[in-house]
């Protein structure tokens, strides 16, 4: 069951097309990534998806159709700006959002008891949000938006200044989330945490789709034949099967003859009792794919 489908929208600000044709789905209980680089059109998308923005063409369904005031009730959002009232204490804040989606009274406290012990904040409940740091602050929001339980969960940059543990910490309740059928949607330009969480992705750049579908179908039309070994002692000068041999740091990289395949070489090493550490077929990461799509974009652009 889809809990989301963008259908062919367009947004333009002046002269600027913020959004061009952009169609995606999620379904639910999904992690689903939003990628792009700083101005791509990812926010437009989501203030789009959200009813902030009413886009110029196309339809967006979520939770089986147009946005209401009863959906919003069930909706957390991260906005990437923070959006917290910065002159009172941080219990009254996450209090008061808490009422705007619903939440009031003995259960409103005691989710947000549960989270800030969670989240390291319970020491710091009666300061004012403005005495917070940056990371503090992020984990307040996150609150924020977690707190009335939805069931959809859309979350910009929600790694923004924080540090490795607490950024392990954000992981991990997500996975939880979706272990509990939540669906995310997860905006964000650090593709390394999208290959380690998202089930499936769409990339967009300069307000057009230029990847979508699940890491592996991504990644597909970019694989090398290339292997990635790396063994305690040297290996040997000539390999069957292997064209060129290219020392790295941390392993040696295999350039593969055209007719060669990575069983093959996989199987003469092992017949030449080359002691393995590890064996792999070289992968491109999403940093490494976007890098080509973008160059790729842009001399199709220039031609």
């Amino acid at each position: 069951m889809k809990t989301l489908e963008v259908s062919n929208i367009y947004k333009k600000f002046g002269d600027n097309q913020a959004v061009n044709n952009v169609s995606f789905s999620v379904e639910k209980g999904e992690l689903f990534g939003l990628l792009g680089p700083n101005g791509a059109g990812k926010t437009t998308t989501i203030r789009i998806l959200l009813d902030i923005f009413k886009a110029d063409a196309g339809s967006v369904s979520l939770l089986g159709g147009p946005m209401t005031d009863e959906k919003k009730n069930r909706i957390g959002y991260l906005p990437e700006e923070r959006g917290l009232y910065q002159d009172i204490t941080v219990e009254r804040c996450l209090s008061f959002l808490a009422s705007l989606k619903g939440l009031e009274g003995p259960e409103a406290k005691k989710r947000i008891d549960a989270y800030m012990e969670r989240f390291d904040l319970t020491a710091h409940r009666r300061k004012k949000v403005k005495e917070l740091s940056k990371g503090m602050q992020q984990k307040a929001q996150l609150i924020a938006t977690l707190v009335h339980q939805p069931e959809v969960i859309i979350i910009d940059e929600p790694f923004s200044a924080l540090d490795p543990v607490n950024t392990q910490m954000v992981k991990d309740l997500l996975n939880e989330e979706r272990e509990k059928g939540t669906t995310i949607v997860m905006c964000t330009h650090q593709m390394h945490q999208v290959e380690e969480l998202c089930d499936r992705l769409v990339l967009i750049n300069k307000g057009q789709v230029v990847l979508y579908g699940s890491l592996q179908e991504v990644r597909a039309p970019f694989a090398s034949r290339d292997l990635l070994v790396r063994s305690p002692h040297p290996l040997p000068e000539k390999i069957a099967g292997v064209e060129r041999v290219e020392p790295n740091t941390n392993h040696v990289r295999l350039l593969l003859t055209p007719e060669a395949t990575p069983q093959s070489v996989l199987k003469t090493l092992v017949e030449l009792n080359v002691p393995l550490e590890s064996f792999e077929v070289a992968v491109p990461t999403l940093d490494e794919i976007f890098i080509q799509v973008v160059q790729r974009q842009a001399e199709t652009a220039a031609a």
